[in-house]
């Protein structure tokens, strides 16, 4: 038993200079005091379902971006109110969390004041049981997949997602949208390096093609210095297809094969380029055009590039582009929805009885709470969707994705670039783990669509 003492939030900062909540819960366990600490990260790219953030507006303190009134919930509302619970409960802790708030998108308490509560409850209780976290997850995933589990079936998680495993990273090389000053309208050209054989191998493959990357941007006169919001670089190419062009020929210069060793992911962002009912890309002149001849230009990409994943492929709500999007790539590519789903389980249900993509992007502060995100997860893996577990643009030097992504099984995770500390912090987490538990944690993907 380790029962919650206190609970203390305070104002920090986040990778893009913007403030966000920092928690630590401290309590008494059997063994000795346990604490944990986790911070809540914010997003640029933001689906309008989304849980809430709070704010203070004030112009005199961070342009109005001051997290003062979301700390002032943690010590007033959710510190009182958790005092003396079991801190291993994590079901009973986020239910009451989501019960203090009483909103259904987190507006009263706030999404970043929630989040971290939860978050450090977490490690708290995997510090008081002397395991490490993504262990303690994995108790706690096992639970959610139980309770998401059908009467009529055995209760068990497939093999593939049962145990622990090391997730495959989608690394990002060029950004475009919100990320990086609109150079280009998709968000994010990543790399998957599904065929290396550790952790270790991804990162050494992708440092590799950064760099070379890199030396190209600069033979071809192009911007080499700006680096985005997530660590990839922000070039003034002209089209999205110079900057495929670009990365797929840096992983031949690293001397990988594309496809084979090496594939590429998109992060389309389309919600961010739909105006008036229409899709404004350059590709297709800069006017409106409908999702049939967006999905067009989507075709042409996938026959002459490598690539194995693309991500909100259409606007949030439009339904009907999206179910033109399964019908034409469901079957063969991973087609991820992040702004479609925003980790909600009532929008995840809708598409699932659509039969609308195959792959839930997972991000703990879209819901607010990690029982939250694990039922997400598991209701997804349940209807054979696969999970991506993925950081925001606005991140912390917090490594809790590392573990939820280990943790669950999930096998892929979307962190950022191999450059910018708040980025480093989730792969060198992934290090650690790697080098203390070795062979017992392979490296495993789960591609939907792919094999």
């Amino acid at each position: 038993m380790a029962r919650i003492e206190t609970v203390h939030a305070r104002e920090v900062l986040d990778s893009r200079g913007r403030p966000t909540v920092e928690v630590e819960v401290h309590c008494q366990a059997t063994h000795g005091a346990a604490w944990g600490r986790a911070i809540a990260p914010s997003g640029a790219s933001t689906g309008r379902h989304e849980a809430v953030e709070r704010r203070d507006g004030d112009r005199d303190w961070f342009d109005g971006d001051g997290v003062t009134v979301a700390v002032q919930a943690v010590h007033e509302v959710i510190g009182p109110a958790l005092a003396g619970l079991n801190v291993t409960d994590q079901f009973t802790i986020d239910r009451l969390l989501c019960e203090l708030d009483g909103t259904p998108n987190k507006q009263r308490l706030g999404a970043n004041a929630i989040l971290p509560v939860s978050l450090a409850c977490a490690h708290a209780a995997a510090q008081a049981q002397r395991c490490p976290l993504f262990r303690h997850i994995a108790q706690l995933w096992q639970a959610a997949c139980q309770r998401a589990t059908p009467p009529d079936t055995d209760g068990q998680a497939p093999p593939s997602w049962g145990e622990p495993v090391l997730p495959v990273p989608m690394i990002n090389m060029i950004s475009g949208g919100l990320h990086a000053g609109q150079q280009m309208e998709i968000q994010d050209i990543m790399i998957v390096p599904w065929a290396a054989r550790s952790v270790r191998e991804c990162l050494s493959w992708a440092v590799r093609i950064y760099r070379r990357l890199r030396e190209l941007l600069r033979e071809r006169g192009l911007t080499w210095a700006l680096v985005a919001d997530e660590g990839g670089f922000g070039p003034n190419v002209d089209t999205v297809d110079e900057a495929l062009g670009l990365v797929t020929e840096a992983i031949e210069r690293a001397g990988l094969e594309p496809g084979a060793q090496v594939a590429l992911a998109l992060d389309v962002a389309a919600s961010h380029f739909y105006r008036d009912g229409g899709y404004v890309i350059a590709e297709l002149g800069g006017g409106p055009a409908t999702a049939d001849e967006f999905l067009s230009v989507l075709r042409a990409w996938t026959s002459h590039f490598p690539i194995m994943s693309l991500e909100d492929v259409c606007a949030e709500d439009d339904w009907d582009g999206w179910r033109k999007a399964s019908l034409c790539f469901g079957r063969t590519l991973q087609l991820v929805g992040d702004d479609l789903f925003v980790t909600n389980l009532a929008r995840l249900r809708q598409a699932i009885e659509a039969g609308i993509a195959n792959t839930v992007l997972i991000k703990p502060n879209q819901v607010g709470t990690l029982s939250e995100t694990l039922e997400v997860m598991a209701v997804a893996r349940q209807a054979g969707y696969h999970c991506v577990v993925s950081a925001r643009s606005g991140e912390t030097e917090d490594i809790t994705i590392a573990h939820l992504a280990v943790g669950t099984g999930a096998g892929q995770i979307k962190i950022g670039s191999v450059t910018r500390s708040e980025r480093l912090a989730k792969y060198n987490e992934l290090l650690r783990i790697a080098d203390g538990w070795g062979d017992e944690l392979p490296l495993k993907g789960h591609f939907a669509g792919v094999g």
